[in-house]
């Protein structure tokens, strides 16, 4: 019998092929195979209907469980993203007393100001928009000595990279707990009459913006 995915001979795209993440959220749903199933067990007997109702309960709390993990895992990421957002703000105040800055930048600038916190929501926007300003900051920097040559910036600079590796790191650890969540879900009989019941959903990763995108596809050097 042949391969079913022969790398060798198997068709191929020479173009290549892009992805995306689908911005859906799948319901989890049981039919009345499961409603049946749940009766049969107490009809054969108390000792299975009870057995069964124990492992629903466990099945209950771990999801609980891992809806706080999830919630956690976005709780760092916003909390990387609001101390970039500090950086971004000392970062321009140094900037713009030596250089004409982007109109664009300090818009972003004076809305983070104002008390914009990333969200369920909006996370990935912010994070857009931080890594917009600070991309046209980094510009700056590098494209005037002077601005080289101010110790504070440059330190700002080193702190943003770094931060920029742990939100990446974050993210990773909080796809996963998605990705768990995802699967779990929808782990019959026990999590998913669960899940089913609660109206539990898919969740939906860490999506990079289309801006991000673009700009990983150009040329660097």
């Amino acid at each position: 019998m042949a391969n079913e995915l022969d790398e060798v001979r198997g068709p191929v795209n020479e173009q290549g092929r892009d992805v995306n993440v689908i911005e859906k959220q799948i319901p989890v749903k049981v039919g009345v195979g499961s409603t049946i199933f749940e009766v049969l067990l107490w009809v054969f007997g108390i000792i299975p209907g009870v057995i069964f109702l124990f492992r629903k309960i466990k099945a209950k709390r771990e999801l609980a469980q891992l809806q706080q993990k999830i919630q956690h895992s976005a709780s760092q990421i916003d909390n990387y993203l609001e101390q970039r957002v500090q950086i971004l703000q000392n970062a321009v105040g140094i900037v713009e007393r030596s250089v004409a800055l982007d109109k664009e930048v300090m818009t972003s600038v004076a809305a983070f100001r104002s008390g914009v916190r990333p969200t369920e929501e909006n996370r990935s926007e912010v994070a857009g928009q931080l890594d917009t300003a600070m991309r046209s900051i980094n510009i700056a920097f590098e494209a005037y000595p002077e601005l080289k040559a101010h110790q504070s910036l440059a330190d700002a600079m080193q702190q943003n990279s770094y931060l920029q590796r742990e939100i990446t790191a974050a993210r990773e650890v909080y796809n996963d707990n998605v990705l768990r969540w995802n699967q779990d879900i929808f782990q019959w009989p026990a999590k998913m009459i669960v899940a089913a019941k609660a109206g539990y959903t898919t969740r939906i990763p860490f999506t990079a913006s289309r801006e991000v995108k673009e700009q990983a596809r150009q040329k660097f050097f």
